[in-house]
């Protein structure tokens, strides 16, 4: 009885131990309940790798190339350039018009009275804010002041003028008669207006420079063939500027010429 009783308990120690390393043959890979990924396996890097792309987004990151490198949007600052070169070169032409309507021609033009400064009330203003100027005939204007009483002034100043012009009163009106001018006197003013045009011209070339330094300075952060597209831009543009300063010079010295 006892040799059968230690048999029994041999068999038993024997399937006992088939089994358990029947069972450790096995590996079962389970995370712990507390989320750590201590003793998760062969799974772990792969677990790992999940959370740490989640905290990279989560993070906002920039984005970036096949190559690793930060991907930075260029703006485009053409438009600006360009809206800034065209107001400053305008701006420029609009001041040469009004230089040359200063110029006296043989002809009656009321804008050549306009630049005359009048002392009215202790106060200096532009003729053509205290008076209606018309044209009478090609030699002659009409200075009809919004205050009778300011007519004095407006006489004293015109006969101030450079322009030559000797006023006469006439009722509630002013007559300025245009003298024709003599050779020395076109010849004189064509000079002047070949002066203007330069000096104006030297502006919108000005405003050129300033467009192409600020496309220079932003130059490094852009394509090369957007440079090349806005500096062609801004060229085109001073050329059309230039083009408009030299056509408005030659009419007026035509018409100069022409008196």
């Amino acid at each position: 009885m006892a040799l059968l009783l230690r048999r029994s308990a041999a068999l038993a120690a024997r399937t006992f131990g088939a089994a358990a390393a029947s069972s450790a043959s096995t590996t079962v890979h389970r995370l712990p309940a507390g989320g750590s990924l201590a003793g998760a396996g062969e799974f772990a890097p792969a677990r790992l790798f999940v959370f740490e792309n989640r905290r990279g987004f989560a993070k906002g990151k920039k984005s970036k190339d096949d190559r690793g490198d930060t991907v930075q949007a260029v703006p485009d600052i053409g438009p600006t350039v360009k809206s800034a070169a065209t107001a400053q070169m305008d701006a420029a032409v609009i001041a040469l018009s009004r230089e040359l309507s200063k110029l006296r021609t043989g002809r009656a033009t009321p804008g050549m009275l306009d630049h005359i400064m009048v002392e009215n009330a202790g106060v200096k203003v532009a003729l053509n804010r205290i008076a209606v100027v018309s044209v009478l005939d090609a030699h002659t204007l009409s200075v009809m002041p919004y205050d009778p009483t300011s007519m004095k002034s407006i006489e004293h100043a015109i006969v101030s003028s450079p322009l030559g012009i000797n006023p006469t009163p006439d009722g509630n009106r002013i007559i300025a008669a245009i003298p024709p001018l003599t050779k020395e006197n076109i010849q004189a003013l064509c000079k002047v207006v070949t002066k203007s045009a330069e000096d104006f011209k030297q502006s919108i070339r000005g405003a050129r420079q300033k467009a192409l330094d600020t496309i220079k300075k932003s130059a490094s952060s852009m394509p090369k063939d957007d440079v090349k597209r806005i500096e062609k831009e801004i060229e085109e543009l001073t050329k059309k500027f230039v083009k408009s300063a030299d056509d408005m010079c030659k009419a007026k010295e035509k018409e100069i010429s022409g008196s």
